[in-house]
């Protein structure tokens, strides 16, 4: 099934939720889980450092050099597994990505802060594609009302995100809207999240 849009004011957003197969998701799941060197590094709030409160890892292209929250990232290889996916996602959503960040919820207590991918590394519009995997969690927006200029009324909006699907976000979407995986209280699985994108400053052009 091709992407549908959701149908948001200022912004481009394309939803697949049935991308991948419920029993191909699980098959990548747990490779990338026992495959994936998993790393949890800190953040610096308020001037102390705390565990994030998930996994990490980031592959890609050798100059795919990337930073936010403090942080920054050297890529590692591309896995032949994460090879795949990159072709496939890159077909459905008709864009180029030279890297991918995955984040691994161990449970419901891990969890994403408000933010927005608009680091000046990914470029002014960037196209950012989330594929998920494991246990079904709420995806939050909320516009950027702090950003200087923004005028932007609406209120937040939450997507369920199941394993196998596809959420392109693209165009005006980081400068006009933050999201957020918040935790939860109610029993839940692992999930994986793996967010394609395309590091600008590695080789000087933009994704489309």
């Amino acid at each position: 099934m091709p992407l549908q849009p959701l149908l948001l004011p200022q912004a481009d957003l394309l939803f697949d939720p049935v991308f991948l197969s419920a029993p191909e998701a699980d098959i990548i799941l747990a490779q990338l889980i026992a495959g994936i060197a998993w790393e949890q590094r800190a953040i610096r709030i308020f001037g102390q450092e705390i565990p994030q409160p998930r996994l990490t890892a980031w592959h890609g292209d050798p100059a795919a050099r990337y930073a936010y929250s403090g942080l920054a990232w050297e890529p590692q290889p591309w896995t032949p597994l994460l090879l795949i996916l990159r072709q496939r996602i890159e077909t459905a959503t008709s864009a180029r990505f030279n890297s991918v960040l995955l984040n691994y919820y161990r449970d419901g207590r891990d969890s994403m802060g408000w933010h927005s991918d608009d680091e000046p590394e990914l470029g002014p519009a960037p196209a950012i594609a989330s594929l998920s995997l494991g246990a079904t969690r709420r995806f939050r927006l909320r516009p950027c009302r702090a950003r200087p200029g923004a005028g932007l009324v609406h209120p937040p909006f939450g997507l369920d995100l199941p394993s196998g699907s596809l959420l392109l976000m693209r165009g005006p979407t980081q400068r006009h809207w933050q999201h957020a995986l918040p935790k939860t209280a109610r029993p839940v699985g692992a999930r994986l999240n793996l967010t394609f994108r395309w590091v600008a400053a590695a080789s000087g052009g933009p994704a489309r």
